[in-house]
């Protein structure tokens, strides 16, 4: 059936204010965007910090009503609900019935990263290969596809290396998609852990649809309970990198190679040194503007 979207344009500050009184209002969903996207003060939020929320500076909060809602009653009750609102920024359209995530995976195409591993859509069916490594995924609302080149990055260096029966700790697991292609490629057990419960709904969605869901474990932080895993990856941002170095150097045994991603090219580094308090071996790859920094975790 048809929508109503109502789309407001806001301050940060604004948006916790405006999303509840949406909600009191009736919207079936409610969505926020960079009010500066496609454009060069565009800035990318691929995955929060532990315990943030993080938000752009101006918001585009995009929220869908029944088609047949009011629309100069739904305004009157804005204007009673958030009287600093002005009228440039209300902006109402029409809009058609649409599967958005099904309409998103018609374009997801097929991906390899490094020799074996391969990441497939729902709605393709891969080759039957006895050499590659086949990741079926259906990211959800969760980050984490394979397109972006810090999950790149990752996947390609899972590939690199002899998982065969190891333990592993995904930290930002996003859609899982790490955390499963390392079981997929043999490691024997992972733990997944991320702040946002959506995330975790989305790992396990994917795990049980790749036949490994009784080799992962998930976890938010707070609830993080695993002993040091024998291989480590985290994919967040440069900021929580650096915060949770210790935590990391904790989780991973002596020995254990580890990965970092979600760094900007420049950022490495502060993180480099860092990381040299606990991890050998430390060496920086590249893909377009971003950084994978991987090692070793030194025995104490």
């Amino acid at each position: 059936m048809p929508f109503l979207e109502l789309t407001l344009t806001l301050r940060s500050e604004q948006q916790p204010r405006a999303e509840e009184a949406l909600e009191d209002l009736g919207a079936l969903s409610v969505t926020l965007q960079d009010a500066d996207a496609e454009t060069p003060d565009e800035q990318a939020i691929f995955e929060p910090g532990v315990g943030e929320l993080p938000l752009w500076p101006t918001i585009t909060l995009n929220a869908l009503f029944d088609a047949d809602t009011d629309r100069r009653g739904l305004t009157e009750a804005l204007g009673d609900l958030l009287p600093w609102l002005e009228p440039d920024q209300v902006l109402y359209r029409d809009v058609a019935d649409e599967d958005w995530e099904r309409a998103w995976m018609d374009q997801f195409k097929p991906m390899q990263f490094g020799r074996r591993l391969w990441i497939y859509p729902w709605n393709i069916e891969p080759p039957q290969d006895g050499d590659s490594v086949v990741v079926r995924l259906d990211p959800g609302l969760a980050f984490g596809s394979g397109t972006h080149p810090t999950t790149a990055l990752c996947l390609e260096w899972l590939d690199a290396q002899d998982l065969k029966g190891k333990t592993l700790i995904d930290y930002g697991c996003g859609s899982g998609i790490l955390a499963i292609a390392a079981l997929k490629l043999g490691a024997a057990s992972a733990v997944g852990v991320d702040n946002d419960p959506q995330a975790l709904t989305a790992s396990a969605d994917n795990a049980e649809r790749n036949e490994v869901a009784g080799r992962l474990a998930l976890f938010l932080p707070e609830d993080l309970d695993a002993e040091p895993a024998e291989v480590f990856i985290a994919n967040i941002l440069a900021g929580p990198l650096d915060e949770l170095a210790p935590s990391f150097a904790a989780a991973a045994r002596a020995g254990a190679p580890f990965a970092i991603s979600g760094i900007l090219k420049g950022q490495e580094g502060e993180l480099l040194e860092r990381y040299a308090e606990w991890f050998d071996e430390l060496r920086v790859d590249t893909r377009e503007d971003w950084v994978r920094i991987s090692g070793r975790r030194r025995a104490d």
